[in-house]
């Protein structure tokens, strides 16, 4: 044995953080390459053939085929991550929006109080007709309850 290998060895403590390197470098390795095989899949720009010759490469010749990839691809890989998270995001902000709305495109309970809180300020309601489409509102009755508890129809 040589002295060199015999000096990782001769402290406990070196060789456990050898030890703990080569494990992060695997698992670095492994994210690397099911990233890169995510992206060959998601990237609507490669075709078919196209996407199987990447994933033949990088499963084949799995080092080479990575880095490869990044190289050839990689640029763009970036691009098209923010554009995929963007979209979800849109998608998840009108799905709240539209939640938020009842799903059936009326205003929402909150948007009808804050309706008739204005009208009530402005005099327009009595506060008894104020509190009966309040309670038509709570109870789920929505605008047709604030039309059915006296507010007018025609402003004053």
């Amino acid at each position: 044995m040589s002295a060199q290998n015999y000096l990782a060895y001769d402290f406990p403590l070196l060789s456990a953080f050898w030890s703990m390197l080569w494990l992060f470098l695997w698992i670095m390795w492994f994210v690397l390459l099911f990233r890169v095989v995510l992206d060959i899949f998601r990237d609507d720009s490669l075709g078919g053939g196209a996407k199987a010759g990447w994933l033949v490469f990088c499963v084949v010749l799995p080092f080479l085929g990575v880095f490869v990839y990044v190289l050839a691809r990689g640029r763009n890989r970036g691009r098209r991550e923010s554009d995929r998270t963007r979209a979800q995001q849109q998608a998840f902000d009108s799905d709240v929006r539209e939640t938020a709305r009842g799903g059936e495109g009326r205003p929402s309970s909150v948007d009808e109080l804050a309706r008739l809180s204005e009208i009530g300020t402005r005099g327009d309601i009595t506060d008894e007709e104020f509190r009966g489409a309040k309670e038509l509102v709570l109870s789920g009755s929505g605008a047709s309850g604030a039309s059915a508890a006296g507010t007018p129809t025609s402003g004053r």
